[in-house]
C-alpha cells in the first residue's frame, strides 16, 4: 500500500540514493558539536552515494550560496540571528525560500537538527506541508519543570508530532525526548556522535616535564559547570603544587574565572586561552594530561571523546548521556558537586601516568567513527521512506489534534493555514518555473563497498 501524500514527490535522480536537505541554525563558521555533527555526517553521506545540501542562516557577511569540501552546497539564507545564533520564528516567512530550495535541488528527504533551532522546526512544518519525508535529530536534554523547558517541550511536541523518524545522540537523550514530545519509542533511534580520531593524534612531547596539566575546553556558560571549576581549581592548586590548569573557551562566565585567578593569585598556575577554533582544539588538548568536564547537563559530550582520542585521562560529571560515552578505564565520573568532582580529579592525578595515549587513541577510533554513524543514519532514512502511514492532510490533523485539548486545535489551525499558503504558492509560482540546480557532487556507484554498522 502506498502513502497518500499531498504532492508528487521527486525521486532521487542523477544516480543518488537520496537527496537530503540538512536544516539548522547552527553551522560553520560557528563552532560547536552540532555544527561539526552536521558537516561530518554530510561528508560521509556524500561518500555513500547521497546528495546533501545544507540550509542555515547568514553569518555576518557570509550569505548566499557557498560550496564546502566535496561539493557540499550550503544556502546561507538572509535571516539574522537574534540570540545564541538562533533566528526569530516567522512560521510563514521562510516557506517560500524553502519550497524553492526543495524543488530546485530535487530534495527527497529533509533532516532537521537541534531542538533550539527555529529554522529546523520551521523546515519540519513546511516540508511536511509539502508531503516530504522528515527526520529530526535532537542533540540536547531538557527538563520538565522550568518555564523555558515547558515552552520548548510544547514546541517540540508540535514539531515532532508529524515527523517520520527521530534520532537522539544517547539512550538517555532518547528517553528524554520520548517523554518530552510524547513519541512512540519505536520511531526514535539512539545513534551517538562520532569523532575524526585522525585529527586528535596524541603528542606527549607537548606536555610540560615535571608538571601535570589539567585542560578544560568548553563554552564558559553556567550549563557547562564553570561555577564548579571556580570552586575546585584553587583547592587543587593548593593541594598539588605540580598541577596547572589550561582553560579554553569563551562566554559570560569568563569574567568569573578571571576574578578567581586574580583573587587567589594563580596567574602562574591557571592559563586562560580564550575561544579555541575546532581545528585548533587538538593543539590545546595535547598540552594536557587530564581533561575535566564539569557540565550540569549533556546529551552526549563530544569534548570528552576528543580528549580521550588525544590521549588524556578524562574526569567528568555523570550527567545525562555522559556515562554512556566512554568505558570505565578512560573516564572517572563524579556527581555535579564540588566535593565529588574534586575527589575524582584527585584520583585522576594519581592515575594519569597509567594512561597509554596511543592505545587509547586507537580504541576511540574503533568506538566512534563517522562512516559507521553515517551507515546507521542511512538505515533511519530508509525506515522513514519505506514505512507506510497516512500522510494525507486529515492524517496530519489527527496527529496534531493529539498534542492537547486546546494546543492540538491550535496546531491543526496552523497546519491548515500553511496548507492553503502552499497551494497559493503552487499557483503563483508553479514548480515548472523553478530551474533545477546542477549538482557538483559525484554519486558513488551502487557496487561501491558499504561500511559495516556493527
Amino acid at each position: 500500500m502506498k502513502s497518500t501524500s499531498q504532492c508528487s514527490l521527486p525521486t532521487a535522480c542523477g544516480g543518488f540514493k537520496h537527496s537530503i536537505l540538512m536544516v539548522s541554525d547552527f553551522l560553520y563558521p560557528n563552532a560547536g558539536g552540532v555544527e561539526n555533527h552536521i558537516y561530518q555526517l554530510s561528508q560521509c553521506l556524500i561518500s555513500r552515494g547521497h546528495k546533501v545540501v545544507i540550509l542555515t542562516h547568514c553569518y555576518g557577511e557570509r550569505s548566499g550560496v557557498r560550496y564546502l569540501t566535496n561539493g557540499l552546497k550550503v544556502y546561507y539564507a538572509p535571516r539574522q540571528p537574534v540570540y545564541c545564533q538562533v533566528t526569530l520564528p516567522t512560521i510563514f516567512g521562510g516557506f517560500r525560500l524553502l519550497r524553492v530550495i526543495l524543488i530546485r535541488e530535487g530534495i527527497t528527504l529533509v533532516h532537521a537538527h537541534q531542538a533550539f533551532s527555529v529554522m529546523g522546526h520551521e523546515a519540519i512544518l513546511h516540508a511536511r506541508t509539502m508531503g516530504y519525508k522528515v527526520v529530526f535529530t535532537d542533540h540536547s536534554l531538557f527538563g520538565f519543570a522550568d518555564a523555558s523547558s515547558i515552552l520548548t517541550n510544547k514546541v517540540l511536541k508540535f514539531s515532532l508530532a508529524d515527523v517520520h523518524e527521530v534520532i537522539c545522540v544517547s539512550h538517555t537523550s532518547k528517553e528524554n525526548t520520548v517523554l518530552r514530545a510524547c513519541l512512540s519509542p519505536h520511531h526514535v533511534w539512539a545513534i551517538p556522535n562520532a569523532v575524526d580520531a585522525s585529527q586528535f593524534k596524541p603528542d606527549v612531547s607537548k606536555r610540560r616535564p615535571g608538571r601535570l596539566t589539567v585542560v578544560a575546553l568548553s563554552r564558559l556558560v553556567y550549563r557547562k559547570g564553570i561555577d564548579l571549576l571556580v570552586v575546585i581549581i584553587p583547592e587543587m592548586c593548593y593541594r598539588y603544587p605540580q598541577v596547572d590548569f589550561v582553560i579554553g573557551g569563551g562566554g559570560p562566565k569568563a569574567d568569573l574565572l578571571k576574578e578567581m585567578i586574580a583573587e587567589e593569585g594563580l596567574e602562574s598556575r591557571v592559563e586562560m586561552v580564550g575561544p579555541v577554533p575546532h581545528e585548533k582544539a587538538r593543539d590545546l588538548l595535547v598540552r594536557g594530561d587530564i581533561f575535566i568536564n564539569a557540565s550540569l547537563t549533556e546529551a552526549f559530550c563530544m569534548a570528552i571523546v576528543e580528549a580521550a582520542a588525544a590521549g588524556l585521562m578524562v574526569v567528568s560529571t555523570a550527567v545525562g548521556g555522559v556515562p554512556e560515552v566512554l568505558p570505565d578505564g578512560m573516564v572517572l565520573l563524579a556527581e555535579p558537586n564540588p566535593d565529588s568532582l574534586l575527589a575524582a580529579l584527585e584520583e585522576a592525578v594519581h592515575l594519569a601516568h597509567t594512561v597509554d595515549p596511543l592505545v587509547q587513541h586507537h580504541q576511540i577510533h574503533g568506538f566512534y567513527n563517522w562512516p559507521r554513524i553515517a551507515a546507521r543514519t542511512e538505515k533511519v532514512y530508509e525506515a522513514a521512506v519505506t514505512t507506510w502511514r497516512d500522510d494525507s492532510l486529515m492524517g496530519r490533523f489527527c496527529r496534531y489534534y493529539q498534542c492537547g485539548s486546546w494546543f492540538g486545535k491550535i496546531c491543526c489551525c496552523v497546519a491548515a493555514v500553511l496548507h492553503l499558503y502552499w497551494k497559493w504558492l503552487e499557483a503563483v509560482c508553479p514548480r515548472t518555473d523553478i530551474e533545477i540546480a546542477v549538482s557538483f557532487q559525484c554519486p558513488v556507484p551502487d557496487t561501491a563497498k558499504t561500511l559495516s554498522t556493527d
